[in-house]
């Protein structure tokens, strides 16, 4: 490392031996610099090279390190005083040699269909890996009962006692007490309410007192719990199948959970809590099962036949509204409830479009199961306009045609919000011109 040193002097003028002893390590790169003045009285200003390990006169009483200028310094000199530059005045060392060149190229990124393709297979492996272990979980043979307390279980013991009872030969358990219900809620003892998620459902939605299990998570701000209780209901929804949905039984147990989520959006709304207004939305349409989207699609259906004067797009963002209560209708803008609401409109309106199509061609009909969730109906309905294009040209009106076109283009892409996709279509299929 070399180093320019400004050496301020403070001791009498230097002597002749001190000044040899200096310029014997003139090299060009740095200056020492004195305020003293020599025996002739001028100032001296010389050239020297400082390194580390070179001590300085001893009547140098005090020395101030600045940044290195000492290549500048050479350049200028050697321009000003070429003669008195020595060949030593270049920096010394080896030059840096260059690093060699070792191109090399990377591997191609795969494409979107290998990665689906892959995902398919990979998805259902892992969701049955899962399952296993959250299986073996549960089977875990519980230890013996001792005289203990009983009355405080914990994870996953107080599931064990309730799965080991309930298994006991001609005398199955009752389902639990509410109070072990918001006990497992508080201390978020995940496997007890999984068991009774799995053994006695309506437990989970039963009142005790003035709050169901889903209020009570939301009082103590349990979100994880909120989930965990919201997962369950959707879970018992998804299971159910369509001649299910005709039960008495299945239809009271319906209006319990409907009543659990209206009561969950209005509190939510009240203490600000507004994370999961859109999955409780969600899960209040998905009660309604595949019968309620399959008469709001014939009933778009019906409106983008009457063109602009049907206002397709409004009549599916009201039937989606519906389900709001009186409090979410009149509560402030919540973003990620409008996207909800926004995507399920948008694809009531493919649905209704896609139902008139299959009234003049064979075809698949859009997976319910798809609705409202992202652009899955929307992949879909591209998939099969073009996959019957030519029969789409010859057989279908022009005003049809004209909205599946306005349908493909506004509502492509991912660089938009629903909404704004939303608002868009409704200029276009509400308020434009029509065909």
């Amino acid at each position: 490392m070399r180093l320019l040193v400004s050496c301020v002097l403070v001791s009498p003028p230097l002597s002749s031996p001190d000044i040899c002893a200096a310029r014997c390590a003139i090299e060009s790169l740095c200056f020492y610099k004195t305020t003293a003045s020599d025996q002739l009285g001028e100032r001296l200003y010389t050239p020297c090279s400082w390194t580390l390990g070179v001590h300085l006169p001893a009547t140098v009483t005090s020395a101030f390190v600045m940044f290195n200028n000492a290549p500048l310094v050479v350049h200028v000199a050697s321009k000003d005083f070429p003669d008195e530059i020595g060949p030593h005045s270049s920096p010394i060392g080896p030059a840096r040699e260059q690093p060699p060149s070792d191109p090399c190229l990377p591997a191609r990124l795969p494409t979107s269909g290998f990665l689906q393709r892959e995902a398919d297979r990979a998805a259902p492996k892992a969701v049955e890996a899962e399952l296993e272990r959250i299986r073996k979980a549960l089977e875990i043979p519980p230890p013996p009962d001792a005289d203990g307390d009983k009355s405080q279980p914990s994870s996953p013991t107080a599931a064990k006692m309730l799965r080991s009872s309930s298994q006991s030969s001609g005398n199955p358990r009752k389902p639990p007490e509410p109070y072990e219900i918001m006990r497992a809620i508080e201390r978020r003892d995940v496997m007890f309410l999984m068991e009774v998620r799995d053994r006695f459902f309506h437990s989970l939605v039963q009142k005790s007192g003035d709050a169901t299990p889903l209020i009570h998570a939301m009082r103590i701000e349990h979100t994880d719990m909120a989930i965990i209780l919201l997962g369950a209901f959707s879970r018992y929804i998804n299971n159910l199948q369509d001649d299910d949905f005709e039960k008495e039984d299945t239809k009271k147990m319906l209006k319990i959970l409907r009543m659990n989520l209206k009561v969950a959006i209005d509190y939510g709304l009240q203490k600000q809590q507004k994370d999961l207004m859109a999955s409780f939305l969600q899960t209040l349409i998905m009660s309604e099962g595949d019968s309620w989207i399959a008469m709001q699609t014939a009933d778009i259906a019906i409106a983008l036949k009457q063109g602009t004067a049907g206002k397709p797009v409004q009549s599916a963002a009201e039937a989606v509204r519906s389900f709001a209560t009186k409090s979410l209708g009149q509560a402030d803008f919540i973003a990620s409830l409008e996207d909800y609401i926004a995507n399920a409109t948008a694809d009531l309106v493919m649905m209704g479009a896609w139902s008139s199509v299959l009234q003049v061609l064979e075809g698949e009909p859009l997976p319910t199961y798809y609705f409202a969730r992202d652009d899955r109906v929307y992949r879909a309905l591209v998939e099969r306009l073009d996959r019957h294009k030519e029969e789409i040209s010859r057989k279908v009106g022009r005003r049809l045609r004209w909205q599946l076109k306005v349908l493909q283009t506004q509502l492509e892409g991912r660089t938009r919000t629903y909404r704004s996709k939303v608002e868009s279509l409704a200029r276009e299929l509400d308020e434009g011109e029509g065909v």
